[in-house]
């Protein structure tokens, strides 16, 4: 809507009425007192209306200027809002999604050497029962596994937040997966595999509260 502007000044030509007849001759010298009021009239101009000082014009255009910078300070605030709340949510996702890609790639990568540690690398993830169900796994496997020299990459090749409702998320993670042992003559055993992570936050840290598998498809070939 455009702003109204104030209306300019009355310029519509006062009437004037008949001359007077000049009496100057006749009548007495005026002092210099009784000219000031007519001298003011004339100043004043027609209809005696006076000037508006500049002073006045000047205020009124800074409010009307104060006027519209907060007008617009506020309609600008309102649009930027939204704004940082949605590169606010997309930081967020961000951090979950990576966290997620870190504790899949910690989770399923080990090596002979390095595998009695892997249930304390793991749980710098997890949390609760999940925690606990890991750490249970992975002491059943160790014995085995470091006798076949088994050695397991996992390389994850997408993550994606499926929801996140602070301060739970729910993550897609997909991954391509190499076994290899000499009981197998070091061929390769390739798995494409999916999870879907409930992950929660606490104390600034997301973490892995439940885990289930999605796909789960042998590669290997075969001959």
């Amino acid at each position: 809507m455009e702003n109204q502007q104030p209306a300019a000044g009355d310029l519509t030509p006062t009437t004037e009425g008949p001359a007077e007849p000049d009496e100057s001759a006749d009548a007495p010298t005026e002092s210099a007192e009784d000219a000031k009021p007519e001298e003011q009239a004339e100043e004043a101009g027609p209809g005696g209306r006076g000037r508006r000082p500049a002073g006045k014009r000047l205020a009124v255009a800074v409010a009307v200027a104060a006027v519209l910078f907060v007008g617009s300070a506020a309609f600008g605030g309102a649009a930027v809002q939204p704004y940082l709340a949605d590169r606010a949510t997309a930081a967020t996702k961000l951090k979950v999604a990576r966290t997620a890609t870190r504790a899949i790639t910690t989770l399923w990568t080990y090596t002979p050497e390095n595998m009695d540690g892997l249930a304390d690398r793991a749980a710098a993830y997890l949390a609760g029962d999940f925690e606990a169900q890991y750490r249970k796994f992975v002491d059943a496997i160790v014995a085995p596994n470091k006798q076949a020299k088994v050695t397991n990459n996992t390389e994850v090749t997408g993550a994606a937040v499926e929801s996140l409702d602070d301060p739970n998320a729910v993550v897609m993670v997909y991954t391509n997966t190499t076994s290899t042992s000499p009981l197998t003559k070091n061929i390769p055993s390739l798995k494409y595999l999916s999870y879907r992570l409930f992950m929660k936050r606490a104390n600034g840290r997301w973490l892995v509260t439940r885990m289930t598998t999605i796909t789960s498809l042998d590669l290997t070939p075969h001959a």
